[in-house]
């Protein structure tokens, strides 16, 4: 294992500067997030990850029941503990805002490593156009939940 590489599970490694497509899901795909005041404090769970440093977030969108991240590990951090301080910390905000204790996120989530010689901007334009092909939304600027450094 070269340095910047942390072993995370059998035959899946987090690498610094790597980027990564990040796609988790609402307990049994519930909609909470069709809710703009829940899908917002996800959006604040990642910036506050960013903000951190361990992340810098390329694109994301929210979905009604699961969120797309597109996201570069800046540290030698796993990506599974950002997915779980990003999910963790939403859930608390959720809760605390709803006034009751409920599991919000599906246990796990699917990641996988984009390669350099992929279409990076490709990618994004897929996680952004996710409300579209999902029909709630005609178009992007008439969804809320999302953000790409490109824009």
């Amino acid at each position: 294992m070269h340095k910047g590489t942390v072993k995370t599970r059998v035959g899946r490694f987090s690498e610094r500067n790597r980027i990564y497509h990040v796609t988790t899901c609402t307990r049994n795909r519930e909609p909470l997030f069709s809710s703009l005041v829940l899908g917002r404090r996800v959006v604040q769970a990642i910036m506050c990850e960013e903000a951190r440093g361990d992340v810098s977030t390329l694109a994301f969108v929210v979905m009604p029941d699961h969120l797309h991240w597109l996201v570069r590990l800046e540290s030698d951090m796993e990506l599974s503990d950002s997915v779980r301080v990003v999910k963790s910390n939403s859930s608390r905000n959720i809760n605390r805002l709803l006034g009751c204790k409920r599991k919000i996120w599906q246990r796990g989530f699917y990641d996988r490593a984009v390669r350099k010689e992929e279409d990076l901007l490709g990618i994004a334009r897929y996680i952004l156009a996710n409300p579209l092909r999902a029909g709630i939304a005609r178009s992007v600027r008439d969804y809320s939940l999302w953000d790409a450094v490109w824009i």
